[in-house]
């Protein structure tokens, strides 16, 4: 999914879906989004890859043989690529991304390994999504009432004149109501942004005056897992 207008909410105007797909799942009315299918089927169920021939006879010859799965994690990873956005920031504004060819089968290959795990975490079919690095206070209501973000405040005090745990600082609490939190919750997380919204802040904001169940509060901290490990793929394929 992609969106020709970006207007700068966030440089995040890409994801990936298995599922027919809103046209403002990134953004407000204001903007829309085209779905770009990795595999059409003809009348007689064939399935035909999305791809352009020239352009996939070109890569391949360069990087080795590929699947159109291959070429989809590679776009995906330079799509996610920091740098790329922050470079192309003012073409972004104004048509959809163009990606580069790759530029030896090296970085391509190394590329696609993390467009596959970034893959995997979006459709949350990865398996990591299941190791919750968040915890949630049980006793109460369960009733999402009033959604805030609390910094763990002690991680930021000098003990007898040791230095500050900086990534224990970046770690702070999702109220839900006045009894009930997910603890543990990684602030990048928090403030991490997708399109326009902001997906651990806006799920929980969208069940307002509603009764979390199990099922719900397992999937905000599969949201949390994602989102954490998206951002620490991003930095890693800058370098």
């Amino acid at each position: 999914i992609a969106s020709r207008m970006n207007r700068q909410a966030s440089l995040g105007y890409v994801f990936i879906t298995k599922y027919f797909t809103d046209f403002h799942i990134l953004d407000n009315a204001q903007d829309s989004t085209s779905v770009f299918p990795l595999y059409l089927y003809t009348e007689q169920s064939e399935k035909i890859p999305n791809l352009n021939k020239e352009i996939l006879e070109k890569i391949n010859k360069k990087v080795g043989k590929t699947t159109p799965e291959n070429i989809l994690d590679y776009i995906y990873a330079v799509l996610h690529s920091p740098k790329y956005r922050e470079t192309y920031k003012e073409f972004l504004k104004i048509d959809f991304p163009r990606v580069p060819y790759p530029e030896n089968k090296e970085k391509f290959w190394n590329l696609v390994k993390f467009g596959e795990k970034l893959r995997g975490l979006h459709l949350m079919t990865d398996k990591s999504v299941n190791y919750f690095i968040t915890t949630f206070e049980n006793s109460g209501s369960g009733f999402v009432e009033k959604v805030k973000f609390e910094k763990h405040l002690e991680a930021h005090k000098k003990n007898q004149g040791q230095k500050v745990n900086l990534e224990r600082s970046n770690i702070g609490d999702v109220w839900i109501n006045n009894e009930q939190y997910f603890g543990n919750v990684p602030e990048i997380a928090w403030n991490f942004y997708i399109g326009g919204y902001q997906p651990a802040q806006k799920w929980l904001k969208d069940r307002k005056n509603r009764k979390l169940t199990n099922e719900d509060i397992e999937h905000y901290q599969k949201i949390i897992v994602v989102l954490s490990e998206t951002d620490k793929i991003m930095k890693e394929i800058d370098k």
